[in-house]
């Protein structure tokens, strides 16, 4: 990530403005520097030439071209982000092992000679930071470094983010800049100050959910997550959505509703009774511990017009004849037809697997696929397992499905795939990660 000296004054001044405004919304416990209101800069002014120079030959080695650049503009900085009070310029730039903060070497140190842990991993990051340049002066239990042993094709150093309180151990970045940035991306997330920055994402987070309409789905990912990560509610929303189908509705939907800040906007309707319920219902249904499970807590937490829709589908779901909604009338009629042929298919595999024996010439074949071990002298017959569908018939179902797929329409402008399939378990066997792929591959809508 090459940052030149314009780039940098364009983004410092940017950092600036946001950092004001997120402040004056709600104080994070450090009052503003009267000189930054009048001037609107957390920075100073820049480092000469011969500062830099200096403090090069101070340190026995040259800076890497972002934070040289950086302090060309700025010689220090206040407030990166909301756990860094203070950068170092070029007078206060000094190995980590010579600073009062050596202890977090220590502490490193004393965990990777724990033999009890055989921590392989805390002994190669206890070598990092006692090699490390401490960027940071002050902070929340938090510290920046650089390690000028880890060195790019351009001359920068990883830099690393560390905090007690993270549970991460330190946290590698490609350089300089690119930790400043992601601190800043940090910023956003947690405080999501109104402005340009913000308006830009909302921006991307509508361009991530044309190109995943169009089919465009690695696209549509690295926006959707790029804009949550930066605070924006709504690629959240349509980010789940494509992971629940590509990595698996178990994985993905259960800690997207529990407890996250943004659930009102996955309980919104109509998306969340006619896609998410059915799904989590199931996955309720399905569970061998409800710990981690989240309807419970909505039946107890969420909005009363959440807890009546819940209340109101389980009742329905339970009626003789119900039948789940996989959209519009004719997308959903071809997907029950498929559905029929999945369970036709199941049941007569389920017969077949169920007849105790098969005279041949050879004698007589029992149709266990395995048998137990002796009880009270005698070999029992095991459960039968579920049989799986053949690949060929799972192959011309799954082709049906996607043949099926331009009957689909969005309920709404935050609708992206067909997420209640994965609430009947017959299809929802069908879907591999390279299916899910290849359906979310196909445009839709």
């Amino acid at each position: 990530m090459r940052v030149d000296r314009v780039q940098w004054r364009e983004f410092l001044e940017l950092l600036s403005a946001e950092w004001i405004t997120v402040q004056r919304a709600g104080p994070s416990g450090r009052p503003l520097d009267p000189e930054v209101l009048r001037s609107g800069w957390l920075g100073f002014s820049p480092a000469s030439a011969a500062e830099v120079a200096a403090a090069e030959a101070r340190l026995g080695r040259p800076l890497p071209p972002s934070l040289r650049e950086f302090l060309l503009v700025s010689n220090g900085w206040r407030d990166v982000g909301l756990f860094i009070e203070r950068l170092a310029g070029t007078e206060e730039l000094a190995w980590l092992r010579d600073t009062p903060d050596r202890s977090w070497i220590e502490a490193w140190q004393d965990l990777a000679a724990d033999e009890a842990l055989g921590d392989a991993t805390g002994a190669a990051e206890a070598r990092v930071l006692a090699r490390s340049l401490r960027l940071s002066l002050a902070g929340d239990a938090a510290v920046m470094l650089l390690d000028p042993d880890d060195v790019d094709a351009d001359g920068e150093w990883a830099a690393y983010w560390l905090a007690s309180w993270s549970g991460l151990g330190p946290e590698r970045h490609a350089s300089f800049a690119a930790l400043v940035h992601h601190l800043w991306r940090c910023l956003h997330g947690m405080r999501r100050p109104p402005g340009a920055t913000r308006d830009h994402w909302d921006g991307e987070v509508e361009r991530g959910r044309r190109a995943a309409l169009a089919g465009e789905l690695d696209t549509a990912l690295a926006l959707l997550e790029e804009a949550a990560a930066f605070g924006r509610p709504r690629a959240t929303l349509l980010a789940v959505q494509l992971r629940a189908l590509l990595h698996g509705w178990e994985r993905e939907l259960p800690g997207a509703f529990r407890g996250v800040r943004d659930r009102d906007v996955l309980l919104a309707e109509p998306l969340f009774s006619r896609e998410f319920l059915p799904v989590l219902l199931r996955h309720e249904r399905e569970a061998h511990h409800h710990s981690l499970l989240p309807l419970p807590e909505l039946r107890e937490s969420a909005p009363e017009p959440v807890r009546a829709a819940i209340a109101g589908y389980e009742a329905a779901s339970a009626e003789p004849g119900f039948r789940l909604r996989f959209g519009p009338p004719e997308f959903d009629a071809a997907v029950h037809a498929l559905v029929e042929r999945l369970a036709a298919h199941r049941a007569a595999a389920r017969e077949a697997q169920q007849r105790p024996a098969v005279p041949t010439a050879q004698g007589t074949v029992l149709m266990w696929s395995s048998l137990t071990e002796p009880v009270d002298g005698q070999r029992l017959p095991a459960p039968a397992r579920e049989p799986r569908f053949p690949p060929e018939f799972a192959e011309r179902a799954w082709t049906d499905l996607l043949a099926a797929l331009p009957l689909w329409r969005p309920l709404d402008g935050n609708h992206l795939a067909p997420l209640s399939l994965l609430a009947e378990p017959l299809l929802a066997e069908l879907l591999t990660p390279e299916r899910a792929r290849a359906l979310l591959a196909l445009p839709r809508g």
